[in-house]
């Protein structure tokens, strides 16, 4: 059953998808265009297994969805408008001061 988050948990699962980079740099590649598992895969670098694991983790926030073709899943945003919004943010201005990290959050899991 599919219900309407709020506005606070939409953000936090945005939020937390873009936590890690290599969420950030499937939804990038999936800004540009729908794609199998194993061109991701392959695309960014990493093991089909470790980009499955964000693959759920980015469903399961609602981020992206499936789509079956064939015998294949391809996987798209799910909804055009998360690709604007990515646009948005990688426009906006962060001013960050080069001796600063941000603190990473020793959190297992994603989207809780």
């Amino acid at each position: 059953m599919l219900t309407v988050a709020s506005d606070i948990d939409v953000l936090a699962r945005f939020g937390r998808a873009l936590a890690d980079p290599t969420r950030c740099r499937i939804l990038l590649a999936l800004r540009e265009e729908p794609a199998h598992p194993a061109d991701l895969a392959d695309a960014l670098g990493v093991s089909r297994s470790r980009l499955s694991n964000h693959l759920a983790c980015l469903r399961d926030c609602g981020l992206v969805i499936t789509v079956p073709t064939g015998r294949r899943t391809r996987y798209e945003l799910a909804d055009a408008r998360l690709g604007q919004a990515l646009e948005h943010l990688l426009a906006a201005v962060v001013a960050v001061e080069s001796d600063k990290t941000c603190p990473d959050s020793a959190t297992e899991g994603c989207c809780a």
